[in-house]
Order: C-alpha cells, then sequence, then structure tokens
C-alpha cells in the first residue's frame, strides 16, 4: 500500500529552502512518466490531540499562533523562526498532513497490511517541545506511539546522513521501542548527537543504538557495518514491526552532508530492509521518506524504493520527454539513468583507513549494548 496526497506539498518553507516540495512533484512525475504510478490512499490530517501523543502543549500552541501570522518574541525557543525552519501560513496543517500519512500507515499496518510506503514524512529531528532541522512536528514518532499502544514492539531504522535525534530522544527510555540510526558522525554534521555511548536510559536503556560514520564513508563500507549492526540489533529485540526512514541525503551528490552512497548502495539496502522484515518483523514494514537535498539523486533513489517496494522491474534509462522537461525547469542537467553511472566521483585516497574506523566503531557499539539488548 502507498499512501500520498497532493497537499503533502503544503509543506514549503519558501523558494530557495532545501526541504523544497519540488521533490514530491518531481518524483511523482517520473513515476507517472515510467508508467508505475499506482492510485495511493489519501490518508486524513493528525489531530491537534494526536500530534500532542509525542509534542508538547506549548510548542503545539506556537505552531498554531505562527501559522495565523502572530510571531511571538520566543519563537526561536521553540526551534521556530530559524534559518532551518522559518514560519510560514497554514504551517500547523501542512504538518498535521504529513504526521496524519504516516500514523494512516500504522494504523494500516495493525489493521492487517505488511507493507506500506508512505510517500512523505519522515521528519525525525523534531522534539518534544521543539522543531529542529526543517521538522516541525515528528510524524514518525506519532506513529510510533500509535503501534507501541497497540502493543507491538517497534524497530525504528534511519537512514537519513543526519542522526535521528527526535525519535530517539522522544522515545529515549521505552523498552518497546528500538532505535537504529547510521549517519554521519556528529563531530562534523547537524545535530551533533548520535555517539555509540547514547544508548537510553533506564528501561530503554541498550535499545537506542547509533553508528555515527566518519565522512567520505562508500558504499562497500557502508553496507558492511549495516549488515553488521541491523540483523544483529533486530534479532535479539525481536520487533513486531519495522519503520524505515528512507533519507536520500547519504548519496554523494547531496550538497549537505559528505558520505558518498551510490544508487546501487540504495538498491542493496532497500533489498535488505525487505529481506530483514520478512526475517525479523513478520513482513511488517513502514517506510517513510526523509532527507535528501539534491534534485537528480534523492527523486531517483525514491523512484528506486518504489519499484523494489512493488517489485518491479529496475529501469535503465529515465524517459526523455521527462527528463527534457525537468532540465528546463531546474536549469540543471539531470542523470539520464536510475543508476548513478561509473566513475561519477573521485577516488577517495584514504578509502581503506575510512573503512576501518567505521568497522572499529561497530564493534564498539555492539561491545556497549549487548550486555543490555540481549538481556
Amino acid at each position: 500500500m502507498v499512501i500520498y496526497r497532493e497537499e503533502y506539498r503544503l509543506y514549503d518553507f519558501g523558494p530557495g529552502h532545501p526541504f523544497s516540495p519540488v521533490r514530491l512533484e518531481m518524483l511523482t512525475s517520473l513515476l507517472k512518466a515510467l508508467g508505475v504510478w499506482r492510485e495511493p490512499l489519501a490518508p486524513p490530517e493528525a489531530t491537534r490531540e494526536e500530534v500532542l501523543t509525542v509534542h508538547s502543549e506549548r510548542l503545539v500552541k506556537r505552531v498554531e499562533a505562527a501559522s495565523r501570522g502572530e510571531l511571538y518574541p520566543d519563537l526561536p525557543e521553540y526551534g521556530l523562526g530559524t534559518g532551518d525552519t522559518p514560519v510560514f501560513p497554514g504551517m500547523d496543517r501542512a504538518a498535521r498532513i504529513l504526521v496524519g500519512g504516516t500514523l494512516e500507515g500504522a494504523r494500516r499496518i495493525l489493521a492487517g497490511e505488511r507493507r506500506v510506503l508512505q510517500l512523505g514524512g519522515g521528519l525525525h529531528h523534531a522534539q518534544y517541545d521543539r522543531a529542529s532541522g526543517f521538522c516541525v512536528y515528528n510524524d514518525l514518532s506519532v506513529a510510533i506511539r500509535h503501534l507501541v499502544r497497540s502493543g507491538l514492539r517497534v524497530a525504528y531504522l534511519d537512514l537519513d546522513v543526519h542522526h535521528g535525534d527526535g525519535v530517539q530522544w522522544i522515545h529515549y527510555e521505552e523498552r518497546e521501542v528500538l532505535t537504529l540510526s547510521l549517519h554521519e558522525s556528529g563531530r562534523y554534521l547537524f545535530p551533533g548527537t548520535g555517539q555509540v555511548y547514547e544508548l537510553g536510559r533506564g528501561e530503554g536503556l541498550g535499545r537506542k543504538l547509533n553508528l555515527p560514520l566518519e565522512p567520505f564513508a562508500e558504499d562497500e563500507g557502508y553496507l558492511e557495518v549495516f549488515e553488521g549492526l541491523v540483523p544483529w540489533a533486530l534479532r535479539a529485540f525481536r520487533p513486531d514491526v519495522l519503520v524505515v526512514q528512507a533519507g536520500a541525503d547519504a548519496h554523494f551528490l547531496d550538497p549537505l552532508a559528505d558520505l558518498l552512497l551510490t544508487t546501487r548502495a540504495y538498491e542493496r539496502l532497500f533489498r535488505r530492509v525487505l529481506e530483514y522484515a520478512e526475517a525479523y518483523a513478520g513482513g511488517r514494514v513502514l517506510f517513510t521518506l526523509g532527507g535528501g537535498y539534491s534534485l537528480d539523486a534523492a527523486v531517483r533513489v525514491w523512484a528506486l524504493l518504489y519499484h523494489l517496494f512493488h517489485g518491479l522491474p529496475l529501469p535503465g534509462r529515465l524517459p526523455e520527454g521527462w527528463r527534457e522537461h525537468w532540465e528546463a525547469r531546474l536549469g540543471q542537467p539531470l542523470t539520464p539513468t536510475l543508476h548513478d553511472p561509473e566513475g561519477a566521483y573521485p577516488e577517495v585516497p584514504r578509502r581503506r583507513e575510512i573503512a576501518a574506523y567505521n568497522r572499529r566503531t561497530l564493534e564498539r557499539l555492539m561491545e556497549l549494548a549487548a550486555p543490555h539488548l540481549l538481556h
């Protein structure tokens, strides 16, 4: 099942902002041009009460006021009115529409669907009482809380290049939520968190796992630690459902980060996730989108996910008419094929050193987490 509605594009911070609704317009138009678009389910927007299951009343009131043009001087204390998360008219409803999509995905899982793809959402930085990093409300945590309150154990996997800090902190003390985040190290990249020693607290200890990666990590090194960590953790935790934030900003073309994944790595990642859902979560998996600030890369990564989700053969070249239209509109060339060409970026001189460092980080994380996760 795919979830989407056109109003997702109302979540718009304005011209020039990296989190652009053009990404969704490009993606849906590409899927239609490829002839694979299937009519999605249009979800209801989340209610105020549903947002309040993970956010404070104070934050919601400030978002509502800002949406009406009432700009209080303390907005920055709530992460609003900043360069990253500026306010815009109707922001509260636009954010609740995205939350509603991911929450509807959770409801569909509870109703018996095994695979759900939400073509939006993934706003993983929003905190209990603060918006952050392009994220006003945390749709992922609203969905996770609904699943947990319905009696399920949830494993959350964050593939975004930025640490999934909001989801981690909201569920930091919860035993029934495992969070797994692979991201560029916070020593170099926003939000500056996600170290191996952030393991959870109280009943959540050992159930919050972070693998911070060195800049310029490439396909094979990334996949090695991913395949070393994720099945190990899922076997130990035994989730009922897997929730996946499928950010595309670890791609080498992304302008906001420094990892060097190609579409070949994303194909293997998504195939592995689907396999892990079958092996460890009864086949139940809910995907959302996430970060991805190279339009060329993000749209191709998510089109790849859409095909694999539906079990469709992957296309080679992208439709010429689609590409010409978007090249003219964006004023930039686009990759003509779904997969990146070979040798698309210069060779990394420290490749072995970076891979070895990330391998040691994985070993350290497993050493720290094992006594708690395996208990």
